[in-house]
């Protein structure tokens, strides 16, 4: 892929998938413009494990998605800009539902004004495959109901429809991209997998507790998550479209818990608490991508296996044990 000429802006740069979104783009040629959220230590996040020459490349902003003047300014003179900016942890969306609907609506809606405003190229708004909820029926294509199982996936449907509405309504050339669970190195420890893995891999940790090890997930690895935006943003036929991204294959916590031992070579008991449990109604228990309409657009195919992202993802974590805090799991 070339974006050597273009101009783009990512927003949520300093997380998991926009650090390694924005990574990507330099290295593919394009000037990028990369918006932080704003803090006191003016930290980068995951961007500080960008290569010195690839962080020097770029144009790193501090702020804060609900600031529409701020976006508007960020936006202007932009050929693409990748949102992916957002409140994303199920669990607090519980405690503050509020915070979710001003970060995920309202600033998608800020994003949107502002690409209208500039007459952007192409705007690619980050949905989840947590908008369909429990599937019914697998795998899953873009046709499945939308089901608001979380306050936290209900923001990011209410989000999915105002981007549709600009498409629909002002023929904004908006892309809603759906990838299913990406995992990889610099995901943050309160995710299911670097939860497991930084127990796996805690000497002070004994045995291993999560959640619920029954529900079904569909894993990308993040470099083909990134990727994916990379392939939807260049394509002509994606405006107006929503395209989910994954790989097919279905897997359960505990067989994952299983495929982590076995990389780290341990045999450590799993011990299920409830208090890491979802409310019943509200987990969804069998997520499978059905990626067939992105093949179709843009030849997506992905090329990391679960086995192999999980392996690098161990790696990372080996390497940077200083990050790895074990007191902090995913509930």
């Amino acid at each position: 892929m070339n974006y050597t000429g273009k101009k783009v802006l990512v927003t949520g740069a300093g997380g998991f998938i926009g650090s390694h979104l924005t990574e990507e783009l330099v290295k593919a040629g394009a000037d990028v413009t990369a918006l932080v959220h704003y803090n006191s230590n003016s930290h980068i996040s995951n961007l500080r494990f960008l290569e010195r020459d690839v962080l020097n490349s770029i144009r790193i902003v501090f702020g804060d998605i609900q600031d529409g003047f701020l976006m508007n300014k960020l936006s202007e003179g932009k050929d693409i800009v990748f949102h992916l900016a957002a409140l994303i942890g199920i669990p607090y969306s519980y405690v503050a539902p509020a915070a979710y609907v001003s970060a995920n609506i309202t600033g998608t809606l800020n994003m949107l004004e502002a690409a209208r405003s500039h007459k952007t190229g192409k705007l690619l708004v980050t949905s989840t495959s947590e908008t369909y909820g429990t599937a019914l029926y697998a795998p899953i294509d873009e046709k499945h109901p939308m089901q608001g199982q979380s306050p936290y996936s209900a923001t990011k449907i209410g989000a999915d429809k105002i981007a549709e509405s600009y498409f629909l309504s002002f023929g904004l050339p908006v892309c809603i991209f759906r990838p299913f669970n990406t995992f990889g190195p610099r995901q943050s420890t309160r995710a299911v997998i670097p939860t497991i893995i930084s127990q796996v891999l805690s000497d002070d940790s004994p045995a291993i507790r999560l959640g619920s090890l029954d529900p079904v997930r569909d894993m990308l690895y993040v470099k083909d998550t990134a990727r994916g935006y990379m392939m939807a943003a260049l394509a002509d036929n994606t405006s107006g479209e929503v395209v989910s991204v994954g790989t097919g294959r279905g897997v359960t916590i505990g067989e994952i818990v299983e495929m982590v031992q076995k990389i780290c070579g341990t045999n450590k008991p799993v011990i299920e608490e409830n208090q890491r449990i979802r409310p019943e109604k509200s987990e969804v228990m069998k997520l499978i991508c059905n990626y067939s309409k992105a093949q179709s657009l843009f030849a997506w195919e992905p090329q990391f296996s679960l086995e192999q992202g999980l392996s690098n993802a161990v790696e990372f974590m080996r390497v940077n044990k200083p990050e790895i805090d074990p007191s902090v799991y995913a509930v």
